[in-house]
């Protein structure tokens, strides 16, 4: 395998925003669900195709990585804000291929909370994108991991909510089983996201 000594700088923070940009798109699909005529099928296509792009950045970040001899930062974070950008992707996808093969789009609407819990998800990749920008220069990232920590608390709450409203008996079991499973990617998203902006963190420690 040919080494590249000398990387081009921004080439690893390319992908970051790449990654970040398509979870921007990803959450941005998701809102699609809170739409009185909102196309199932459609979102959870589209949400697929999402999801392969990114795992098309993280191929060739990994790629670039194992052929790269010097890099920015210390390769085993690279190597961890990569895969971390690719999870929250793979549970946003979950979440929409989930919705539409169970048939949830029967229900007259999804719970409240869900879409609480979808919003937080659209904030947490905002703020995200944005941090992806500026990691090169390693300033002004603290706000970032303190707000995505912030939505992330939030998104509990609207997740141990919409936990009450399944098990209230507002719902038969099976879809209770359902919309519990929808819920947990959701909830996962939210985690898979602070998980980011605590590897931000630490590279930001390290670095300074």
């Amino acid at each position: 395998m040919r080494f590249n000594l000398r990387p081009r700088a921004d080439e690893f923070y390319d992908f970051f925003k790449e990654a970040a940009d398509n979870l921007v798109k990803g959450a941005a699909i998701l809102s699609e669900l809170s739409l009185p005529d909102a196309d199932h099928q459609s979102i959870s296509d589209r949400l697929v195709d999402t999801e392969h792009a990114n795992d098309d950045v993280t191929h060739r970040m990994l790629r670039t990585l194992n052929s790269t001899f010097v890099t920015p930062f210390d390769r085993e974070d690279i190597y961890q804000l990569g895969s971390q950008l690719d999870d929250v992707m793979d549970h946003m996808e979950a979440v929409g291929n989930l919705i539409y093969l169970y048939g949830l789009s029967k229900l007259p609407s999804l719970p409240r909370e869900m879409h609480e819990l979808i919003e937080v998800l659209i904030a947490s990749a905002d703020q995200t994108l944005q941090a992806m920008s500026r990691l090169k220069s390693m300033r002004d990232l603290e706000p970032y991991w303190i707000e995505v920590n912030r939505l992330e608390n939030e998104g509990d709450r609207a997740y141990r909510m919409l936990l009450v409203r399944l098990f209230s008996g507002e719902y038969d079991a099976l879809t209770v089983m359902k919309l519990k499973e929808v819920a947990d990617e959701l909830e996962a998203a939210a985690d898979a996201f602070e998980h980011v902006a605590n590897t931000v963190e630490t590279i930001a420690v390290k670095e300074s």
